[in-house]
């Protein structure tokens, strides 16, 4: 069971630094997540201890977001990146009920001129097709972590299927919106070349990989016990990483590594340039 808090936030709208920061800034509707990878680094900015050690278990949503962003109404956001969402899933399952990302997206298309980058790994993305198509640019990030079913249920035993996400991703290709398949972190892969071929066949033009990191001390919320036996049992090292990793950045196009292949595809305009999209 999750548990669901209510919270006023202070703001909506997170100035950007460190690996995101070729963005202006970040926008997060919940503070949690229900996906609750074991993986995942954003247990680490969770404001306390407990949390830290329930994620996965709770999720915050930030009732006044869409108040927030519609203060901003007199003086709107012109030629601003927006990176959606840097510490949560803006499509985890209580997305399904409230719509709270389709309402600020819905807000930032009509009252903003920002360019966004959206970060997911659930197909509900598809329902919003149509408002990220009024944007001056849009991209969606799927994450899609490794080729095998039984790693993916040991690492995100509650997000969707690899399949559902390729899909998913195809059906936001084929509507005109910009698309990434972000493997990351790259968790242990059956069989590279065939994975590569797969991800090709969504007809996906841009991707990006990086390593998994399983220290604790980053990751405050580690890894499961049974993630961790799997991982034991694959061997999975940073030799078999870097094999996997160099058969797909030589197979699929625009394959980057890291923070350079989470840069938009545009220009950031936090040096106050007004250049066009490159």
């Amino acid at each position: 069971m999750i548990e669901i808090i209510h919270k006023q936030a202070h703001s909506i709208l997170s100035k950007t630094t460190g690996f995101i920061s070729a963005f202006d800034y970040t926008l997060n509707p919940y503070s949690g997540c229900a996906f609750g990878c074991h993986y995942c680094y954003a247990a680490f900015f969770a404001p306390t201890s407990i949390q830290q050690e329930t994620w996965g278990q709770w999720v915050q949503i930030k009732d006044n977001a869409l108040a927030l962003l519609q203060k901003k109404r007199k003086r709107p956001l012109i030629n601003q990146s927006l990176y959606i969402s840097s510490v949560t899933d803006p499509y985890q399952p209580v997305e399904r009920e409230l719509g709270l990302t389709r309402d600020l997206l819905s807000e930032l298309a009509e009252y903003h001129e920002v360019r966004v980058v959206i970060q997911t790994r659930s197909p509900l993305v598809t329902r919003d097709i149509d408002v990220l198509s009024r944007f001056p640019y849009a991209r969606v990030n799927m994450t899609v972590t490794t080729d095998d079913e039984d790693v993916r249920k040991a690492f995100e035993p509650f997000c969707p299927s690899n399949e559902q996400r390729l899909h998913a991703i195809s059906e936001v290709a084929a509507s005109g919106v910009d698309t990434c398949i972000t493997l990351t972190p790259l968790l242990p892969v059956n069989d590279a070349t065939s994975f590569a071929q797969r991800l090709l066949a969504t007809g996906i033009q841009r991707f990006v990989v990086q390593d998994f990191h399983a220290t604790k001390s980053r990751f405050v919320a580690g890894t499961g016990a049974h993630a961790r036996q799997l991982l034991a049992e694959r061997k999975w090292t940073s030799a078999l990483y870097a094999e996997a990793r160099d058969i797909l950045m030589n197979t699929l196009p625009n394959c980057s590594e890291g923070q350079e292949g989470f840069a938009p595809s545009f220009r950031s305009y936090n040096d106050g340039t007004n250049e066009d999209m490159l």
